[in-house]
């Protein structure tokens, strides 16, 4: 990768009206992470200024881009008069960074890799002063085209409703993503002009008066998935596709398997150790790490939870938030924790809800176990100590504490603190009435035939 700093500006100002959404297009999520996010996130892995163009109305995205890139620059586009205006609306970034490799990027092609900026940057290293990222689509239709001289330097582009028959011919194509290394950047946009079917100053135009000046362009081509772009509801899922199956693979190179891996949701930030082992039907959401050696059953969701070294979860199990799941500790079937930290060894195995709480240890929670943690206003904590058995059908009325290796008897109600060793029972006295049964049917026969009259 190139030494010399760089400046990326994010042009993140199209309304997506096509997204039938109120929702800003750039901020619509892949993997459980904003478009935005995605490209910002990208360009600051390889190092660099962030500037970030926004529409007037662009707050919220104003404020993502923050989030993601603390000391991101903000400029707004009074008017949407093209990409080349949108990068002149950065002009004080440019003006403060003429010394830096400039790469312009759009926040609705987050696909883009740093493998492909790395390789832009490489471009400009062999001495062009622009380098364009083109790409070879199924269908061109639409698309600008690369047009390349003789000696393989590109001559210009020419947007697709400016172009002629045998241009359209051409099925190299232009993504939009362009590296500059020129100096007074600023001056060489600002001779762009408005000769074009839409009356905009288009980007692209800068291959033409760079040559002008004496300036050689030239492209590198990447595939199709990294340029992407997103203004239907039917691209978002394209491109959410495109990055679940790349993860995926990514994951599976590095240790993990996965026996049916296209029915495997990730998001963003997932991580999942080596010897990882995951059935179908699985959805990670954001926040999760899945340590070495765990076993992830089918058709579990897990979010903002960590499951430790050789656990065992599902299959249907859930984990909301807060679940902390200890080495080698079980999970079964229709077991959903919240909130709640278990130890070591830990088993909890059937149709379980364990809501805010902390289970030993070894500990054993039977089925049916509820931890009763909310009372219509608080939220209350139960705490199991190590090695303690909480017998099947037990509710455990928060706050409370089962010390360490105590027995709580199958269908109890706990609403008091156990000591530790001890047995705690919660049962009615069973009452057997001798033929009752006989007669309530006969009784209600009776009653029903009467009323059917």
């Amino acid at each position: 990768m190139s030494s010399r700093p760089c400046l990326y500006v994010v042009l993140a100002a199209g309304k997506g009206t096509r997204m039938k959404s109120s929702l800003p297009k750039v901020l619509h999520k892949i993997a459980g992470q904003s478009m935005l996010a995605h490209i910002l996130a990208t360009a600051s892995q390889s190092g660099g200024k962030v500037a970030v163009v926004v529409a007037p109305d662009g707050e919220a995205v104003a404020k993502e881009a923050i989030r993601v890139v603390p000391d991101a620059q903000i400029f707004e586009q009074a008017a949407q008069r093209g990409t080349a205006d949108a990068v002149l609306a950065a002009r004080a970034a440019l003006e403060a960074h003429d010394d830096h490799d400039v790469v312009v990027l759009f926040g609705d092609t987050p696909l883009v890799r740093r493998e492909v900026i790395d390789e832009l940057r490489r471009g400009l290293d062999g001495g062009a002063g622009i380098v364009v990222l083109g790409f070879h689509p199924k269908d061109p239709t639409g698309y600008g085209r690369l047009l390349l001289g003789g000696d393989g330097t590109l001559t210009a582009i020419r947007e697709d409703r400016d172009a002629g028959d045998e241009v359209r011919k051409i099925g190299l194509c232009n993504s939009g993503v362009m590296a500059f290394r020129v100096p007074n950047l600023v001056d060489l946009l600002s001779g762009i002009g408005t000769a074009n079917a839409k009356g905009e100053y288009y980007l692209t135009d800068a291959v033409a008066v760079a040559r002008e000046r004496g300036v050689r362009a030239t492209a590198i081509v990447c595939e199709e998935d990294d340029v992407l772009g997103i203004n239907t509801r039917e691209q978002l899922a394209e491109a959410e596709a495109i990055w679940q199956s790349r993860t995926r693979s990514r994951f599976m190179q590095n240790g993990v398997t996965m026996i049916a891996p296209e029915t495997v949701w990730l998001s963003f930030d997932t991580q999942i150790a080596a010897d990882v082992s995951i059935e179908p039907n699985v959805i990670f959401g954001v926040g999760v790490t899945v340590g070495e050696g765990a076993q992830i059953l089918g058709f579990c969701h897990v979010e903002h939870s960590t499951i430790g070294k050789g656990a065992r979860l599902g299959p249907f199990a859930r984990l909301r938030p807060g679940a902390r799941i200890g080495e080698n500790v079980h999970i079964g079937n229709f077991v959903e924790v919240k909130n709640t930290t278990l130890g070591e060894g830990a088993k909890a195995n059937h149709l379980s809800y364990l809501g805010d709480g902390i289970v030993g240890a070894r500990a054993n929670i039977g089925a049916g176990t509820i931890f009763c943690n909310y009372d219509g206003f608080n939220k209350e904590r139960t705490e199991v100590g190590e090695g303690a058995f909480v017998g099947s059908n037990t509710s455990l009325v928060a706050p409370v504490k089962i010390g360490e290796g105590a027995y709580i008897g199958s269908g109890s109600v706990i609403t008091k603190n156990v000591s530790p060793g001890a047995l705690a029972l919660e049962r009615s006295a069973q009452e057997e009435r001798p033929g009752w049964a006989e007669k309530f049917r006969i009784m209600m026969t009776r009653r029903k035939a009467q009323r059917a009259k």
